[in-house]
Order: C-alpha cells, then sequence, then structure tokens
C-alpha cells in the first residue's frame, strides 16, 4: 500500500499546483488555531504538543478507518501535501532564468533568497538543492514507508517550523536593537536554535534540547541511506571513501554529510562563469537518486520486507 501511495504522489505532486495542495497552507491555518487556543507560554512542551498533535490525530485517524481504499487515498492525499515545495522550485526556475539573462546581482539574490527562506547556512545554490531535495523528498518517502502517513507529516512539520525559526529570530533580534541592555535574554532559545542550523552538530552528552538537535538525529540514519544511494547512481569509487569517512561521524552535520557524497558522485567540472551548470547537474543528480529510493522501496515491497 505504501508503494501505491507513493507513485501517484510521486505523478501527482507537480501537476496539482492549487494552494490546497501545498503544506504550508495547512501549517498557517494550524499556527494560527493553535496560537488561540493553546494558551501555554511557548517552550518545550509547548513546541512538543504543537507538532506531535497533528501526528497523533493522524495516527488514530488512519487506526479507526476500516476501509483498505480510503486509507490508501487518505495516505496519498497526506503524503502529495508533504511531498516537494512549490517556492523551492520556482526559485531554482527564477535563478536559472536571472543567470540566463545574465543578471549576475538578481541571481545571487534568488541564491540569498532560497537560503534565507529555508533557514540553510551558507552553501552553493546547487548543494541547497541536493539538501532540500532530501528534506521534501527522499526523507519524507523514507518516513512514510517506515512510520506510515503520520511519520511523513512528523517530518515535513518539524522542518517546517525549524524554517520558520528564521522569521522568528530576525523579527526578535529587530525587537531586541530597541530595548535596554539585557533584554536579549529573553530569546535566547530561539538564537540558540539558529546556531544548530550551520555546520555546528549538537553535543550527544547533552540530548536533544531543541528542533535542530531533533531533526540531526532523526536526519542521521535517512542521510546515510540517501548518500549511499548517490554512489550507486554516480561515482562509486570517487564517493566511496567520503561516504565511509562520513559513516560514523557524528560531529559533521548531516547536510554537509550528504552534500560531500553528492559532489563526489558526479563530475562538476565546469566553466567558473558558468552559475548554472551546477545546479543543473546536481539536480539531475538528485532526480535519479529519488527513482533508485524508489526502485528500491519497490523491491522491498515485492519481497515482503514493507507494507
Amino acid at each position: 500500500m505504501s508503494l501505491l501511495s507513493l507513485l501517484i504522489a510521486l505523478a501527482a505532486e507537480r501537476s496539482l499546483s492549487a494552494e490546497m495542495w501545498r503544506f504550508n497552507f495547512y501549517y498557517q491555518h494550524y499556527l494560527h488555531f493553535f496560537s488561540k487556543n493553546f494558551t501555554a507560554k511557548q517552550g518545550t512542551i509547548a513546541s512538543a504538543v504543537f507538532i506531535l498533535l497533528p501526528v497523533i490525530a493522524t495516527y488514530l485517524l488512519l487506526e479507526l478507518v476500516d476501509n483498505s481504499f480510503i486509507e490508501l487515498l487518505l495516505s496519498t492525499l497526506i503524503l502529495v501535501v508533504c511531498f516537494g515545495c512549490t517556492t523551492t522550485r520556482n526559485s531554482y526556475k527564477s535563478y536559472l532564468h536571472s543567470a540566463f539573462r545574465g543578471e549576475e546581482t538578481t541571481t545571487e539574490m534568488h541564491h540569498k533568497q532560497l537560503l534565507s527562506d529555508k533557514n540553510l547556512p551558507e552553501m552553493g545554490f546547487g548543494q541547497a538543492l541536493i539538501w532540500l531535495n532530501y528534506r521534501y523528498y527522499i526523507a519524507i518517502m523514507l518516513f512514510f514507508t517506515v512510520f506510515g502517513a503520520a511519520g511523513a507529516i512528523f517530518y515535513r512539520l518539524l522542518t517546517t517550523v525549524i524554517e520558520h525559526k528564521k522569521a522568528k529570530c530576525m523579527a526578535s533580534a529587530a525587537e531586541n536593537s530597541e530595548e535596554v541592555e539585557g533584554s536579549s535574554v529573553d530569546n535566547s532559545e530561539d538564537n540558540h536554535e539558529t546556531v544548530h542550523e550551520g555546520n555546528v552538530a549538537p553535543n550527544i552528552a547533552n540530548g536533544c534540547q531543541n528542533h535542530h538537535d531533533v531533526l540531526f538525529w532523526l536526519d542521521w540514519l535517512p542521510v546515510r541511506i540517501a548518500s549511499f544511494g548517490y554512489m550507486f547512481v554516480g561515482h562509486f569509487s570517487k564517493a566511496m571513501p567520503v561516504w565511509l569517512e562520513s559513516l560514523f561521524d557524528n560531529q559533521k552535520a548531516t547536510h554537509q554529510v550528504l552534500i560531500d557524497v553528492a559532489e563526489k558522485s558526479e563530475d562538476i567540472m565546469v566553466n567558473e562563469d558558468d552559475c548554472t551548470a551546477e545546479p543543473c547537474l546536481l539536480v539531475r543528480l538528485a532526480k535519479r537518486n529519488v527513482l533508485l529510493v524508489l526502485a528500491v522501496i519497490s523491491i522491498l515491497t515485492l519481497a515482503g520486507v514493507v507494507s
């Protein structure tokens, strides 16, 4: 059933461009509903409830459904909503259009805007696309296959919360600049979360202290599975040493593990003045990896390993 949902969702995701098929559409409505009805002080408990409430509701709903067809339909619809990101796809198109017209300033603006919108550390445009392809497709495919629709919602909701942290931190910083000295302490949690979006891995001894720490450990195994796939769709011999080096490295940021293996899996020998070649090469590589993951899931389903 998971395989059928994946096939339908991947085929339908690009053609369903209406707002009702976008995850952010439901996220904004849920955020508004939660902020009005949950009056507890913002913190760990409120954050946990915010993420777990729709996950538990989805799990219970699908458990109560006693019809395989309806369960398949609901799971597929949820998966379509969780898949992909229209803003990232539009940013990629705008980047290419500006680059082909020779508008270097506009091209760089689209690059910076994407990093800012997705709360990503400094990285190349093609590298950002590799990471976001994992986040919006491969990771959701893996979580859906293992944990069902509730797992897909959990991962997508967690990453969306982290993406929106940047806007909150920037707003807090603007307010702090107008307040008396010492008022920045009130927003220390948000500032701490922004640090972990960079190249610093969380300290295992401290446990999970924020959303970024949770996502780091959630991504630890799926990232290594996805990067293993890049070796098969690219240059296996060149990427294998990098993958082995990062296999048990808990100090390396997960996005860096994936990007390093992906870049070694593709020959990126392009003109330095051509800012479109690297993103296009890496996007094609990422698409091949998505198909490989889907093929592996299909084989595991036919073999009875996953349902």
